[in-house]
This record gives C-alpha cells, structure tokens and sequence, in this order.
C-alpha cells in the first residue's frame, strides 16, 4: 500500500507539472513531492532490509554487522523527516490563509526547495549523532529491525533519546496547532459566505454561494483527516521514547513489543500520507465522495449547476485572500489538481 499509493501520488504530481508545463508550480507542489519521495525511499530501503531478513531467516547484524546502525540511522531519519515536512505544508497553508500578505511577500517556490534541502541536512545529521557516540543504535526483537536505544542507563543515550523524543512533539503539536487555526479560518469563511447567500435575494448570487460551502466544507473534512492520522501515527512513539528513557533494563524484554506496535504505527503514516494529500484531493475522487453522500442523504438540497473553483494550492488561496479577505476560499491542493481526475 505504501509503494503503490506514493507512486500513484507522484504520478499524479508529475502528470500536473507537465500539463502546466511547470509555468504553475506551487509552494504546497514543492513541499507535498519531498513528502512523496521522502515516504517511498523509506518504504523501498527499509522494507528490503526487512524481507532480507525473513528470506535468510537471520537477524540484521547476523547479515552485517553495520546493518543494525544503517538500519536505526534510516528509521530514526525517516520518521523524523516527514514530520517536519508535515509542520513546512501545516505552516505554509496557515499563512496563505491568516496573512496573505505575507505570503505573496516571502513564501516562493525557491525558499520551499530551501526548506526542503534543510530538513533532509538537518535530520540526516541529527539522525547520524549516534554514529560518533551521542546516542546508540539497538537491535530490537525479532531481530528484523533497529531503532534508537530506548532505555539505557548511560546519559548520551538516554539525552539523545529524550531529545528526538522532544523534538517529535513539538513537530507534531505545532502540526495541530497550525492545522486548527486554519480550520478555524475556514469555519469563518463558511459561515460569512452562507450568511450573505441567506441574505442575498438574487438567485443566481445564491447559486454562486453554494458551490463556495460545499468548498470549505471539504477542505475542514481534508484537514480533519490530515490532523487525525498524522497524530494517530506519531503519538505512540514519542510516549515509548519518553516511557523507555525513564524505565530500567530489567522491564526491556517486555516492553519491546509495546516498541513494535509503536514502530508499526509511524509507519503506517508514510502509507496515508499519499491518499490524504493528494490522491483524495483529485477531482474523480471528490466527485465519488459528493455522489455516495447524495446516495447516502437523498434529502439533501441538490447541487446547483454552478461550476465549483477548482481546488488550487494554498498559494493561489493567499493571492485571492490578498484582494479579498475574508471573502476568498482555501485552496490547499497543487493547482490544477483537481483537473487531473
């Protein structure tokens, strides 16, 4: 599911900049294609050292003894890095929706791919600590995978653990805090437009509205998801790392497999990452989500035959916020996207 979803996504990414021809690449384009190949060359390294091992029926330093540090240095690199792409796109979708003006004014393409390129040196280094002795790397049961140290009673273990621990969390709050003052923005917009299309006698001004509620109400439903998913996966292990930097060796044997579901769930984040970010923001999947809750709820009024906006990225919601404000919508999809169902 990894694999396939991230080179759907990428497909999709791809099959957009030739179609523009890259006259239109977004900010939000740039960082969601770091998020995409970030997730799928973690998929690819990892999971072949994995089948490695099942297909030898040895554990990873049985095979090489510097596998066991490569692979902990890639899983601790991998978890980390796409977080704090995450943080980049909540961050930069909550200044093209709050201050436009600022937006237009310092976000470019050029500062994402900067971005970008900062977080893989930065995580690449930070990650790689344990290689000259602040921190260790460990074999974890059954042998098929190797993490961070988690309980050790030396102190540059036990810092560098406690460290990466923190530094997740405060990725993954600032993630949610950035992702709810969007959605709030977005609340506003919805009922500012829904009470100008109640008060608006014009018919055709109301058929115009419409299509605008419809809009945002996707997009909360978009950020819900991401909010969700993204703290479902990356929650159970910061509390291990948190939970393992204070207990004793003695209870290690038995909490490894508490370890191992943790490590399961931060992977499964690099699996929805994808269909979260893009392949749901396409235009067929949209419009087989509108048509099973018509099915689903046939009292609901029909839509009108108004042409709803296309989903554009977050930059085109800030040129448009800029003129505007507050009566432009989010967009928080790469433009044109939508197109491309």
């Amino acid at each position: 599911m990894g694999l396939i979803g991230n080179i759907i996504a990428l497909c999709i990414i791809y099959r957009h900049k030739n179609i523009t021809r890259g006259r239109h690449v977004s900010v939000f384009y740039v960082l969601v294609s770091g998020l995409a190949w970030s997730d799928l060359l973690g998929k690819v390294l990892l999971s072949s050292m994995v089948l490695a091992c099942y297909a030898l029926s040895k554990c990873l330093e049985q095979i090489n003894t510097n596998l066991c540090n490569t692979f902990g240095l890639l899983m601790s690199f991998f978890g980390l890095c796409p977080t704090l792409i995450l943080l980049a796109i909540a961050v930069e979708c909550l200044l093209s929706v709050g201050y436009p003006y600022v937006y237009n004014r310092q976000v470019t393409r050029r500062r994402a791919l900067m971005c970008l390129i900062s977080i893989y040196v930065f995580c690449l280094l930070f990650c790689a600590l344990p290689l000259i002795g602040f921190g260790d790397y460990k074999q974890y049961r059954p042998g098929t995978w190797c993490f961070i140290t988690l309980n050790s009673i030396k102190p540059l273990n036990k810092a560098f653990s406690l460290l990466y621990a923190t530094l997740l969390t405060l990725a993954i709050l600032a993630v949610v805090i950035c992702n709810m003052l969007v959605k709030i923005n977005l609340i506003k917009m919805y009922k500012l437009t829904r009470k100008r299309s109640i008060s608006t006698v014009n018919s055709l001004m109301r058929a115009a509205a419409s299509p605008r509620h419809s809009e945002e109400l996707d997009h909360l439903v978009v950020l819900l998801l991401m909010t969700l998913s993204f703290v479902i996966c990356s929650i159970p292990v910061t509390v291990r790392l948190y939970i393992g930097a204070f207990s004793s060796d003695e209870c290690a044997a038995q909490e490894e497999e508490k370890d191992l579901l943790a490590m399961r769930f931060l992977s499964v984040n690099s699996i929805v990452d994808p269909w979260v970010f893009i392949i749901l923001r396409t235009s067929l999947c949209r419009k087989q989500v509108h048509k099973l809750f018509d099915k689903l709820f046939p009292s609901r009024a029909p839509r009108t035959a108004a042409k709803t906006p296309d989903s554009h990225s977050c930059e085109m919601a800030s040129r448009e916020s800029s003129k505007q404000w507050p009566h432009s919508e989010q967009r928080t999809g790469p433009p044109g996207m939508n197109s491309l169902g």
